[in-house]
């Protein structure tokens, strides 16, 4: 009996330390849709802002423009810059502004194509492949946020 209370004791302790963490960074809320989610993290407030004066304001939410549009790949980018996230904001290892990364900037770039490739295709496909691509915000950096702070530079 002793050698099973230990273990039931140790795994007490960390589903009670996970359910508090989770309710207090409020973990349900990431899986909506709701821009106010990104403000959950008091550095995206300039983003959400500026979000909100965008041009896009009316027509796509923060997951429309950052996360991909398949169920599967929106789920495993949420839980990808999830941990990148909340290890940044619990070690306060983050670069400020912050910035978009790699992977992240591909999603844009594929998601600003997705809804307006009809008009851009052959303006931004590079000859030679992805690499020679023209990303979208190089001439609209304003669009998503208005100001440029955070969307960083090249990859």
């Amino acid at each position: 009996m002793m050698s099973i209370g230990l273990p039931a004791v140790l795994v007490g302790i960390l589903l009670g330390v996970g359910g508090y963490t989770f309710l207090y960074a409020k973990g349900f809320s990431y899986m909506s849709d709701d821009p106010e989610v990104c403000i959950n993290c008091h550095i995206m407030q300039p983003q959400y802002d500026s979000w909100q004066k965008s041009s896009h304001h009316a027509v796509a939410v923060c997951v429309d423009c950052h996360l991909p549009h398949d169920f599967l790949g929106k789920y495993i980018a949420k839980a990808d810059n999830g941990w990148h996230h909340s290890k940044g904001f619990t070690l306060q290892n983050f670069h400020e502004p912050i910035m978009i990364k790699g992977p992240n900037s591909r999603i844009l770039q594929n998601n600003c194509l997705a809804c307006h490739e009809d008009m851009v295709h052959e303006l931004v496909v590079g000859v030679n492949g992805p690499e020679e691509e023209v990303r979208c915000v190089h001439c609209h950096v304003t669009v998503g946020h208005g100001e440029t702070t955070g969307l960083g530079g090249p990859e």
